[in-house]
C-alpha cells in the first residue's frame, strides 16, 4: 500500500464494526508496527513505554468480559458519544452512529484477533497534572495506529477497560510499577472507504495570541 503522508493522517480512523474478526495477524506485523512506535517522542527521552500484545484467545476473552462490563456501566451512566450534540441534529446522528460502534466493539472486542495495550513503567502516578507522563505514551500509541493504517490493519483508541486495570494487570502478569495507559484492539479491516471525518472549522477553534 503506498499512501501519502497526508491522506495517512487525515484518513486513519477508529476502526470497531469494520475490523476482520476472523483473519489472523501475522506477529511480524505488529512487531513491525511497533518498531515504529518506539521511534515517537518520550519525556527526557526516557522510554518508559511497555507494549503488551495479547493474543491468547482466553485472554483476549477475560480481557473483553471486563471491557464489555465496563462499557455497560459506562453506557447506562449516559456519558456515552450518544448524548453529545442533541440539539444539532447531524452531528447528533453522527454521535449515534460512534455510539453504536463502541457498543459493537464492547460486544466483541475478545474476537478482535490482536490487543495491543501500552503501559508506562513508573515509581507512582503523579498526585496532581499527569499529562507529562502520559504525553510519553500517546505519541507512540497514535504512531501504532498510523503504521496500522499503512498495512491493512486497523485499530481504535480506548481505555475503557481501565475501570478493572488491576484485574488485568493481574491477568497479565503485569508489575506493580507498570500502569496501563490504553488498549488498541488490532486487526486487518475490511473496505477501503476511509476518508477524512466532517471536523469543525478551523477558524471556530483557532486562537492566535490569546482566547
Amino acid at each position: 500500500m503506498t499512501i501519502s503522508a497526508d491522506e495517512l493522517l487525515t484518513t486513519t480512523r477508529s476502526v470497531r464494526k469494520r475490523l476482520d474478526l476472523t483473519r489472523p495477524v501475522p506477529m511480524e506485523l505488529i512487531r513491525e508496527c511497533l518498531e515504529i512506535a518506539l521511534q515517537a517522542p518520550s519525556g527526557g527521552n526516557a522510554q518508559s513505554w511497555h507494549w503488551i500484545v495479547v493474543t491468547d484467545p482466553g485472554k483476549r476473552k477475560a480481557i473483553g468480559d471486563y471491557y464489555a462490563r465496563s462499557w455497560n456501566t459506562y453506557y447506562g451512566s449516559g456519558g456515552s458519544a450518544r448524548q453529545l450534540f442533541k440539539d444539532d441534529p447531524e452531528r447528533a446522528a453522527t454521535q449515534q452512529r460512534v455510539s453504536d460502534s463502541a457498543a459493537y466493539l464492547a460486544e466483541h472486542l475478545g474476537d478482535v484477533p490482536v490487543h495491543v495495550i501500552g503501559c508506562m513503567a513508573v515509581p507512582g502516578l503523579p498526585e496532581g497534572n499527569q499529562a507529562g507522563m502520559w504525553g510519553s505514551l500517546l505519541p507512540a500509541a497514535w504512531s501504532f495506529m498510523l503504521a496500522a493504517r499503512a498495512r491493512g490493519l486497523g485499530s481504535a483508541w480506548t481505555s475503557l477497560h481501565l475501570a478493572y486495570e488491576s484485574e488485568v494487570a493481574e491477568l497479565l502478569g503485569l508489575p506493580a510499577n507498570v500502569r496501563q495507559g490504553v488498549l488498541l484492539p488490532t486487526a486487518y479491516y475490511t473496505g477501503e472507504t476511509f476518508k477524512p471525518a466532517k471536523r469543525q472549522p478551523l477558524d471556530e477553534v483557532l486562537h492566535v495570541d490569546g482566547w
